[in-house]
């Protein structure tokens, strides 16, 4: 859809969680980035950035950004001055993000939601007002017009262009059983109506679950998958060395001289 979607609240307009400058350059970085890509938003590039970060290795904003952002960054910021004050930008945001998902606070307070995702809010009005300019169907707008949504699309996102940094845990383990239901939780955010009440029926039977607290439990999620990373963390893939050839044994090279007057030599 290419309609602008609703940006995340100005300061004035949440009075419990004002933006800090931090945050309002960020936004404003989305937003320029956005002219370039419309699959770019705040709300999305927050998800993302924050699936990177509960990731199992520390990643580097030159790694992840061209994964996030393509060759948009490089034409939105394209001299040399506008490049590092939105690359600082960008880092700064990954560190406040790196803050709230530090592993050691986690494990302390595991009951306490430490993420601040940056995440719009969609009213009947917003939805009710695209439909009837014919930008999109009554059904389309319910399913996809939803708080939440895009956050956990960018937070799956990075999984996905991180997917070689998580592997899959033991089937049929705690440990499995805990990887899974965390990333279900983020994953039910971005269900259509009827497989989000399935998922709802099946996890919180006879329970009138909102929308506020599945968000809740997804940034929970995120925050839970830090932590296991932290307590799985990938083992490094063996190095195999081959043994040295003795000083008087044949070259392995197949020159048929002495290793010590052949390669050995050095």
């Amino acid at each position: 859809m290419s309609e602008p979607d609703p940006t995340v609240p100005d300061a004035d307009d949440d009075a419990e969680h004002p933006l800090d400058a931090q945050q309002e350059a960020f936004i404003a970085l989305c937003d320029q980035l956005g002219g370039f890509d419309d699959a770019i938003s705040t709300e999305w590039a927050d998800g993302f950035i924050t699936g990177v970060l509960a990731g199992p290795r520390a990643v580097a904003v030159e790694e992840w950004l061209p994964k996030m952002a393509g060759d948009a960054f490089d034409r939105a910021f394209g001299d040399p001055t506008s490049r590092n004050e939105a690359l600082a930008v960008l880092r700064e945001h990954a560190r406040v993000l790196a803050m709230q998902l530090d592993p050691e606070a986690l494990l302390d307070e595991p009951d306490a939601l430490r993420l601040t995702p940056l995440v719009a809010t969609w009213s009947d009005a917003d939805r009710a007002e695209l439909v009837e300019r014919g930008v999109i169907s009554a059904d389309e707008a319910a399913d996809a017009l939803v708080d939440g949504l895009t956050w956990a699309e960018g937070f799956l996102d990075a999984v996905q262009a991180f997917a070689a940094d998580w592997p899959e845990p033991v089937p049929d383990t705690e440990a499995g059983a805990w990887f899974h239901g965390c990333l279900n939780q983020i994953t039910a955010l971005t269900m259509n109506r009827a497989d989000l009440a399935a998922f709802v029926a099946r996890e919180h039977p006879g329970e009138d679950v909102s929308r506020e607290q599945l968000m809740d439990e997804a940034f929970f999620a995120a925050q839970d998958l830090r932590c296991y990373w932290v307590e799985h963390q990938p083992k490094p893939a063996t190095r195999r060395v081959e043994a040295t050839p003795g000083r008087n044994d044949l070259c392995p090279c197949g020159s048929g001289r002495k290793y010590k007057k052949c390669h050995g030599s050095n």
